[in-house]
């Protein structure tokens, strides 16, 4: 029986020139599974609010998220780290990089792009009284914040993080640049059997 990524090449087969099997990119989520939950997120925020959730309101959760944007964005001007907000449309890796073949930077982030994209974000819902009666998690489009790190043994990663609560985020790195790298192996293979096992992942085997 065809595959899905079969079916799709042999729809589309008359359009292609040829077709390659290679990994193009490792993406790993970087979720915090406890706050994706209505109980989980309440316990995540009491923690961070002294056991409380009095002021756990869709402001207030406008407020972290500008509160985050802040301090990303003072945080880029007092190091001299680029800070661009794209539009719509602008095709971000190669902005990226083009930045990356003038960038002397060796380690650390070099580069920051603010994006909107979808996210799942929670809707607070309160009764006169007050009490919480319920919480909604949907997907919206907020600021994402694109972290591009130089590191000397991982070379570019990019750490895409959303700017609104519960902040998920992605951790990304291309696979053409490492193929002759012997590490490319041993970390697919751990992307993997974390993502098929739903356990976390062995910091050994990254």
């Amino acid at each position: 029986m065809p595959t899905a990524s079969d079916a799709f090449t042999n729809y589309y087969a008359a359009l292609l020139d040829g077709s390659y099997d290679c990994v193009d990119r490792i993406v790993l989520n970087a979720n915090f599974g406890l706050c994706y939950s209505p109980g989980g997120f309440r316990s995540w925020w009491r923690v961070l609010h002294n056991g409380s959730d009095a002021e756990l309101d869709n402001a207030h959760l406008m407020r972290m998220a500008g509160r985050f944007s802040r301090r990303v964005r003072g945080w880029a001007q007092a190091h001299g780290v680029p800070l661009i907000d794209c539009k719509n449309q602008e095709r971000k890796h190669e902005i990226a990089e083009e930045f990356l073949k003038k960038t002397t930077c060796v380690r650390g982030v070099f580069l920051i792009l603010v994006s909107r994209a979808p996210a799942t974000v929670w809707n607070v819902q309160r009764a006169k009284s007050g009490v919480i009666v319920n919480l909604e998690a949907k997907r919206s489009f907020v600021s994402h914040y694109s972290f591009h790190i130089m590191d000397p043994e991982w070379g570019h990663l990019t750490i895409k993080m959303a700017g609104h609560p519960p902040f998920g985020a992605k951790l990304a790195r291309s696979v053409s640049a490492l193929q002759s790298r012997e590490i490319v192996s041993p970390l697919f293979l751990s992307a993997q059997i974390w993502r098929n096992s739903q356990t976390p992942c062995p910091r050994s085997g990254l």
